[in-house]
């Protein structure tokens, strides 16, 4: 990982969207900061709706952010339409969920590479194809797949195209948006090796997005945890893991299923809902499901505070360092489970 100057900074992100009656406004993201270095991979996780993905596509600019401020190697893009972005389409890319919903499926494999080069590169008809080649070799795609149809592949080999299409034209970032999620365990492992080997031959920095924590662990240097569309942890991804500090990242990971079946698990179980993003609470976005939320949690916006473990934390219960869930907020399911079993 580099510790040259951010590649990619994001100051104060908010993104709104009509809400579903007039008048109504969608918060998705509210306030969201943080910085990037080149050959990093920073790692979003939240639940549905925590504004993960609408980062994401900020980020690259397929929407215009409501305020904020987005600077993009050296750039700022903060208030560039996706239209008028296009010419940094060889340096930002982004890969998608659905490798079947991403792919033109009246293209071969190789036309479907090979038209990125022809958008943002000035290769002639032999040098796109020669470097072609070059990249399903560098994703791990056969030669002969690249006279395929996308309904001729599997999910894995869908998704290395994808992978092949965002690395063509030599991106300083890219975008991944859940881009294990929808390929089975197998699969997912090589795709995750070929996205490590691919940023250490390239030095390509990606943001990760994902619900999956075993993956997000994997691959990330750094993890921002989102709720509501607020950052409330951020830190090196052993931290973060080992040492979570707000309520609702040790809530979080304490639903994590374990390796081993059989092992007793003590999960913190949240009361309520997750608030509305048309009406979100004032103070801490998490006060209203917090076990250990005090009066103060509901006034104000709590400020990024660093405790012992050396990684911010948005939880006023970090200055005193009461901020562990009591056991009472915990379930042993241990029992239930083997019971189910059995």
């Amino acid at each position: 990982m580099s510790s040259s100057a951010p590649l990619v900074t994001v100051e104060g992100l908010v993104k709104h969207f009509p809400g579903p009656r007039a008048g109504q406004v969608i918060h998705a993201v509210n306030g969201v900061s943080f910085a990037m270095t080149a050959g990093e991979t920073v790692g979003l996780v939240g639940e549905s709706g925590s504004g993960k993905s609408t980062i994401g596509r900020a980020v690259v600019k397929l929407i215009t952010p409501t305020s904020g401020k987005i600077v993009f190697d050296g750039q700022d893009v903060s208030k560039t339409s996706p239209q008028a972005a296009r010419p940094l389409r060889d340096r930002m890319q982004i890969v998608f969920q659905d490798p079947y919903g991403a792919l033109n499926p009246r293209m071969t494999v190789g036309n479907l590479i090979g038209e990125l080069l022809k958008l943002h590169t000035e290769l002639d008809r032999e040098a796109r194809a020669v470097r072609v080649r070059e990249i399903a070799d560098q994703v791990r795609l056969s030669a002969e797949l690249l006279t395929r149809f996308p309904h001729e592949l599997s999910g894995g080999q869908l998704q290395r195209v994808c992978i092949a299409r965002a690395i063509a034209t030599r991106p300083k970032l890219i975008v991944l948006d859940e881009p294990t999620s929808s390929l089975d365990l197998s699969v997912r492992a090589g795709i995750l090796e070929l996205l490590r080997d691919l940023q250490r031959d390239t030095g390509v920095a990606m943001l990760f997005i994902s619900h999956d924590l075993d993956t997000v662990r994997l691959v990330s240097h750094r993890i921002l945890v989102l709720y509501l569309g607020m950052v409330v942890e951020e830190g090196p991804s052993a931290k973060v893991f080992e040492h979570p500090v707000h309520p609702y990242t040790q809530s979080l990971l304490s639903a994590h299923l374990p390796p081993d079946p059989d092992e007793r698990l003590a999960r913190h179980v949240l009361s309520g809902e997750v608030p509305s993003a048309v009406r979100l609470p004032s103070g801490c976005p998490f006060a209203p499901r917090c076990p250990i939320a005090m009066p103060v949690c509901s006034q104000a916006r709590p400020a990024m505070e660093m405790p012992a473990t050396g990684h911010q934390v948005a939880c006023v219960r970090v200055k005193d360092g009461s901020y562990r869930l009591p056991d009472s907020a915990r379930r042993n399911v241990g029992d239930s489970v083997s019971h189910a079993r059995g």
